[in-house]
């Protein structure tokens, strides 16, 4: 075990306008709303999305706390498929405040590196200004992959806040 130091990043769109769009020219990329999703599956897409960047908050979940937090009607999820196999997803979740955050977002590793994330980015911002958002904001950390601080920026994301704590990291 060993103690990592880690920066968090607060981003944020305050304008549909803000948004710098990457589409993929895949025909076969897909993205759905899922709904009555099963805690297997959410449990899947967030242990295997979430392991290398050490995605541990949802790890002890049970079914229930799973189907629950899914039923919330502020919560929706939103699946990303290549050929109808799942490459990723995104969870939006509006704020009382107007506000909607991308409050998770990424992809199985085998899509990495291939431009989907400028494309499922930019369908997860087109999603939450449609929910009627007065801004859009996300969170990533040091732990996250190199290129998401640098997608998130280039799609139109600006920094609002930074903090830093630490982590425990298993070998």
């Amino acid at each position: 075990m060993s103690t990592q130091e880690v920066l968090r990043t607060y981003l944020e769109m305050t304008s549909p306008a803000d948004l710098v769009a990457a589409r993929s020219a895949d025909p076969h990329a897909r993205i759905e709303r899922v709904e009555g999703c099963p805690a297997s599956f959410f449990r899947y897409l967030y242990t295997e999305v979430g392991r290398a960047c050490h995605w541990v908050d949802r790890l002890g979940w049970t079914d229930e706390e799973i189907r629950d937090h899914l039923a919330d009607p502020a919560v929706s999820l939103w699946l990303f498929t290549v050929r109808r196999a799942p490459a990723g997803y995104f969870e939006l979740k509006k704020g009382e405040d107007g506000a909607v955050e991308i409050a998770y977002f990424g992809l199985l590793p085998e899509f990495i590196g291939k431009g989907y994330g400028k494309h499922v980015l930019s369908e997860a911002v087109d999603r939450a200004w449609s929910l009627g958002a007065r801004r859009v904001w996300l969170h990533t950390c040091t732990l996250d992959d190199p290129a998401a601080l640098p997608n998130y920026r280039a799609r139109g994301f600006r920094p609002f806040r930074e903090e830093t704590y630490s982590v425990t990291l298993s070998a």
